[in-house]
């Protein structure tokens, strides 16, 4: 039996917000298209679903049905038409272009809002971040991961090449599996924008405290302070 692609990031992501703004579950609606456009899920595939398609396919399958509008706007998310929530833009990147930077990954539902919970967020945002600059070079959906036999395991694995992780909460089970992947959680209950997260962690950079330091793989500034101390004494 020949293997099947994998679902690219686009479509999980199209799929993922479309889920949302229809009011339905991802998982679900994901196996839905699957059995109707068959397998791999394209993004040339998701461009021929239609409204009257999508109404009929969720009536067959006994999903609740929402109004003509939230189903126009859910489909035009599968064509690639509408960058659902203000997703922000993602920006160009090459690795070396920001020397000194961190690689930071916000849980995320909505725009560039750091609102997400780990378990459940609808993607992550990974941003690029130095002292000086700060850009968005990935938008990670999430709903391939639900796939998986263990959840928390696979969304670790999503976001292994980032050094830290923000989010509003996370259990003990799963931020041991986030630390072992080599990321470092960092909570932020407070709902805001990724800029108003990421900024305080940029002040941080130039003078980072003992878990920073570790990660950028620095001395704390506490102990640079102490060494400058002892040099002019």
């Amino acid at each position: 039996m020949a293997e099947v692609a994998p679902m690219t990031r686009e479509v999980a992501l199209r799929i993922a917000l479309a889920a949302k703004t229809i009011e339905t579950d991802p998982r679900a609606f994901a196996g839905l298209l699957a059995e109707r456009v068959g397998l791999p899920i394209t993004t040339d595939k998701l461009a021929g679903v239609t409204v009257t398609d999508l109404k009929q396919w969720m009536a067959d399958d006994d999903i609740a049905a929402v109004d003509v509008p939230a189903f126009k706007e859910g489909v035009r998310i599968l064509w690639g038409e509408l960058e659902a929530d203000g997703l922000p833009k993602v920006e160009s990147y090459a690795e070396g272009d920001m020397p000194g930077s961190l690689r930071v990954a916000i849980a995320s539902n909505n725009s560039d809002q750091v609102d997400g919970h780990y378990g459940s967020c609808t993607r992550f945002l990974v941003y690029q971040v130095s002292k000086d600059d700060l850009r968005l070079i990935d938008v990670r959906s999430t709903a391939a991961c639900d796939e998986a036999e263990d959840k928390n395991a696979a969304r670790a694995q999503l976001i292994g090449d980032c050094h830290v992780v923000y989010v509003q909460s996370i259990g003990g089970p799963a931020a041991a599996k986030v630390i072992r992947a080599g990321v470092h959680p960092v909570k932020w209950p407070a709902a805001g924008s990724a800029d108003t997260a990421l900024g305080k962690l940029q002040e941080s950079i130039a003078t980072p405290p003992p878990w920073l330091a570790r990660i950028m793989g620095v001395e704390p500034a506490s102990l640079a302070r102490f060494a400058e101390e002892e040099a002019d004494a």
